[in-house]
């Protein structure tokens, strides 16, 4: 009897199945270390247990993000091992912060499939929850992947797509309980702007660019315990190259647009993201944003902010798609998120 796990391929799933994934979690403060050593993050509410205090919240919580990549990597073994590529995102809501001592685990469910025409591959729809040791449900996203097929002449499934809402309404939110924003202190924060200053279509250049070395994504990678083989065996592409996990994309953006963006201080929707093309070590990333919209929120000095946040190789600010209307070969990430800003 075999006792290694070759993954799941595309034939292997069906509509329906439940997917609980291994090895749970404990959080400790090493992880916000870590992201920290790994991303340019800044962002007051998750470096200081004083400023998130002020802010309401008991302590600082995990960076959403980081809290997004452990529940990620554990569903790699059962979801996306044998991957080609991770497609896109959508229905993502942070449901509760995430502190030092929690436990995660997380578990996903297949909600479609579709064969690609070259019958090589197809593409495989799952709904993950992560949950805390108190079986809350901290985050809750929907995310598509193409995996390969082993056997080529296994005959292709009924084409189940998904009905994925094309974005989260402000009611879906979940704002942390007892977050205020009233007292709220720009200085320590980092910059003045506040959810009034920032106007529906503006864009902002982030100007500053990061050069993604192997090392450090080699080692985000582990920490988040995402054992896809794409990442890690330069064998597994015709074009020997190890591709860079596409979080770890996410997260140096995101870390990137601290400077223009310092007060949108915690994501809790993710309402679409796609990988547009491959990044590789030695590429330099650098970000734009653009705000789509403001909504805002009953909590106290507490407002929503829609944005598009855009990252690039190198590429011009504000150019995202050509006269095809394909994304641009520079155009790594497009992610449409909700974050909360003070008013």
């Amino acid at each position: 009897m075999a006792k290694t796990n070759p993954g799941r391929f595309f034939e292997d799933y069906s509509v329906g199945d439940l997917l609980p994934h291994a090895v749970p979690r404990t959080v400790s403060g090493g992880e916000r270390a870590l992201y920290h050593a790994l991303y340019p993050a800044r962002h007051a509410l998750y470096s200081s247990d004083r400023f998130a205090q002020a802010c309401g919240l008991p302590g600082s919580p995990l960076d959403d993000l980081a809290a997004f990549h452990l529940v990620f990597g554990k569903t790699v073994p059962d979801v996306s091992l044998n991957a080609v590529a991770n497609l896109g995102y959508a229905e993502g809501r942070w449901l509760a912060p995430v502190y030092a001592g929690d436990t995660l685990a997380s578990e996903s469910e297949v909600i479609g499939l579709k064969q690609n025409s070259n019958g090589k591959s197809g593409v495989v729809y799952v709904r993950t929850r992560g949950r805390s040791q108190r079986d809350e449900v901290v985050l809750d996203y929907v995310r598509w992947v193409m995996v390969r097929k082993k056997d080529l002449d296994a005959p292709a499934p009924e084409t189940v797509i998904p009905d994925i809402k094309p974005a989260l309404d402000v009611a879906d939110l979940v704002i942390p309980d007892g977050l205020d924003f009233t007292g709220y202190d720009f200085t320590l924060a980092g910059e003045p702007h506040r959810w009034g200053d920032y106007e529906i279509g503006e864009t902002i250049d982030h100007v500053d660019g990061v050069t993604i070395e192997e090392a450090e994504h080699m080692m985000a990678t582990r920490l988040w315990q995402n054992t896809a083989k794409v990442h890690f065996d330069a064998t597994f592409r015709p074009d020997g190259q190890r591709l860079i996990y596409g979080g770890h994309v996410i997260s140096m953006a995101r870390a990137l647009s601290f400077n223009g963006l310092a007060n949108a201080q915690m994501i809790v929707g993710l309402n679409a993201g796609a990988h547009a093309n491959p990044c590789f070590s030695g590429d330099t990333i650098k970000a734009w944003s653009e705000v789509i919209d403001k909504v805002e929120t009953a909590a106290p000095g507490v407002g929503a902010i829609r944005l598009r946040l855009v990252a690039t190789k190198g590429g011009a600010p504000f150019a995202l798609r050509g006269e095809d209307g394909k994304y641009l070969p520079d155009v790594l990430l497009d992610l449409d998120y909700w974050a909360l800003m003070p008013t």
